[in-house]
């Protein structure tokens, strides 16, 4: 068992202010697993391990606590609470059974005022201390970050490979079925292939926006028109049962624009399935086209409570999910990207009355 007289902090006091110390020490005995004190508590004294092994932990989240250090024989804690005269900042429990000398706060500072020499060794103990806590919490703190964002990437890809993995299963039992026939079979094959490529294009589009790296960008003449029209074919049996309408105010322009097909229809499944979120009791997806010598714009507004002023500001930040329950908050930045790599422009505007409106411009070849 280490003594109060030979510990780190007191080894420099004189004879006299030993034998005036151990008259004030307090001599506290714990079971293994007790808790010697918790975070929030009184920081009524200092304590000094005789004997035994203790923990000392701290939130890292708002519901998770970590193990900061383990103490021993000659360790000291709770020195911060003391010092500062707030609450206690962390939990410490027993881990073996431990003996401890407990300081308190009056004699503690009683001493501080005698022995300038003591100040110092305090200081410079403290300041070690504090180096090693605040290491051991950055670690743990990045630790639960990036479990939290694996977490919310989980959920997000779960939740956004739902529908295509639905016409996955519903093409293939159609294909199955004894009583299809060679032409329904035909359909189910085209649905499941278009499908796969769907969520193949939906991860690499993902990794390479969290990468930050460049996407290869191959653009070809296209017929906008056909492009939109098979796009709302392909989304329209994906909404329907959950009562949204989706049609266009207006047809699609028969102009031919530079695009990356499978790149762009993640910009029209994720502004439309946004809009169906946002509408959990049906609505309606209404689509508009605005044809101009240099470019081809097309809204997208929906029925829904429309987007607040305040988030309309940081609506394509990464990470920005603004309530939503779901998400990794990427989709909005990952589309923004892909219309910039078309030479385009995307925002969304508010006005009274109405849903959101998303509206994203793609310029005509010169």
């Amino acid at each position: 068992m280490v003594a109060i007289e030979t510990s780190k902090l007191f080894h420099n006091l004189a004879p006299e202010e030993l034998r005036g110390l151990v008259g004030m020490v307090e001599t506290r005995h714990y079971p293994a697993e007790a808790t010697v004190f918790r975070a929030g508590d009184p920081g009524d004294g200092l304590y000094l391990i005789g004997e035994g092994t203790v923990q000392i932990a701290a939130a890292v989240t708002a519901e998770q606590m970590k193990v900061l250090t383990r103490l021993g024989p000659g360790d000291f804690f709770g020195e911060m609470a003391v010092l500062d005269h707030e609450p206690r900042s962390a939990t410490v429990r027993a881990e073996t059974e431990v003996t401890a000398f407990f300081v308190p706060r009056a004699a503690f500072w009683q001493m501080m005022e005698r022995s300038p020499g003591l100040a110092t060794s305090m200081v410079r103990e403290f300041s070690l201390r504090m180096r090693d806590f605040n290491r051991h919490y950055l670690q743990e703190v990045l630790q639960a970050e990036r479990l939290s964002v694996v977490g919310c990437f989980a959920r997000s890809i779960v939740h956004d490979f739902k529908n295509p993995l639905a016409i996955i299963s519903f093409a293939s039992e159609m294909a199955a079925a004894q009583a299809s026939t060679p032409d329904e079979r035909q359909i189910a094959h085209g649905r499941i292939h278009r499908q796969v490529n769907r969520l193949s294009n939906m991860i690499n589009e993902l990794l390479e926006f969290t990468r930050g790296s460049q996407t290869a960008n191959v653009l070809a003449l296209t017929d906008y028109g056909t492009f939109v029209q098979q796009t709302l074919e392909e989304i329209r049996p994906e909404i329907a049962e959950k009562s949204i309408g989706l049609s266009c105010e207006n047809p699609p322009p028969a102009v031919a624009l530079l695009l990356d097909p499978h790149r762009l229809i993640h910009v029209f499944l994720n502004l439309i399935h946004n809009a169906v979120d946002a509408m959990p009791n049906g609505g309606k997806i209404t689509l508009r086209f605005l044809v101009g010598d240099r470019e081809i714009a097309t809204e997208i507004e929906d029925t829904g409570p429309g987007i607040a002023p305040e988030v309309a500001a940081r609506l394509f930040e990464p990470f920005a999910t603004h309530g939503k329950t779901h998400g990794t908050g990427l989709g909005l930045s990952i589309c923004k990207r892909i219309i910039e790599d078309h030479r385009g422009r995307l925002h969304t505007r508010t006005e009274p009355g109405r849903g959101a409106i998303f509206s994203f411009a793609l310029p005509r070849p010169s």
